[in-house]
């Protein structure tokens, strides 16, 4: 794809994702997105083949990022295993606020949406999902050979779980509006880790 076509395309899923975010996605028009990207209105479908194609798009180049930045979190140098994840779970803590979450908890806010809405989007999004506790799972491997970890199940159940748990604590968040379910989750998780 030329370089000018990739950047318009970028700029629309990058719109997307943050108004997506907010809002939720049905609530979303496309003209909406465009008009915030600074594309022609009947360019969408120079990029998309169909709405269901550009809602992919959206979620695949969410969990790309969002997979990266936590790659950046469980390769922290000079820290334990256990000082990772940890600060992989301070980062949810603070990133997938009540408030605004600024693109950073698409998964959360279409989780229940999407999945009855489209099939290709809910793929994506068990896709991504699954990357994340693969990475989980991973890392807590790690910390028990290292020996900063210490679980009773096994590392892919135990990731899961952990997992399973934010998802839940981010919903609630943004129900009651408080971070009590954040505190809960990060409590939890020190005591399903094993972690002083």
């Amino acid at each position: 794809m030329p370089a000018a076509r990739e950047d318009t395309r970028h700029r629309i899923l990058d719109s997307a994702r943050r108004i997506v975010a907010s809002k939720g996605y049905a609530a979303v028009g496309i003209n909406e997105i465009l008009g915030d990207a600074r594309v022609p209105k009947g360019s969408f479908y120079h990029f998309f083949e169909s709405k269901d194609a550009f809602g992919r798009a959206m979620l695949d180049d969410y969990f790309v990022e969002y997979l990266a930045e936590m790659d950046g979190f469980l390769a922290g140098p000079g820290l334990t295993t256990a000082q990772r994840l940890m600060n992989y779970w301070a980062s949810w803590y603070d990133n997938q606020s009540f408030n605004d979450c600024q693109g950073k908890c698409l998964a959360v806010k279409l989780g229940a949406e999407v999945p009855d809405l489209s099939e290709p989007m809910r793929l994506s999004l068990e896709a991504g999902t699954g990357e994340i506790i693969n990475r989980l799972e991973g890392a807590i491997a790690a910390g028990v050979g290292d020996g900063s970890v210490t679980v009773v199940n096994d590392p892919r159940a135990t990731a899961q779980m952990l997992y399973d748990m934010w998802m839940g604590a981010s919903v609630m968040a943004k129900i009651r509006r408080d971070r009590v379910h954040f505190d809960s989750a990060l409590t939890a998780t020190r005591q399903i880790l094993h972690i002083a």
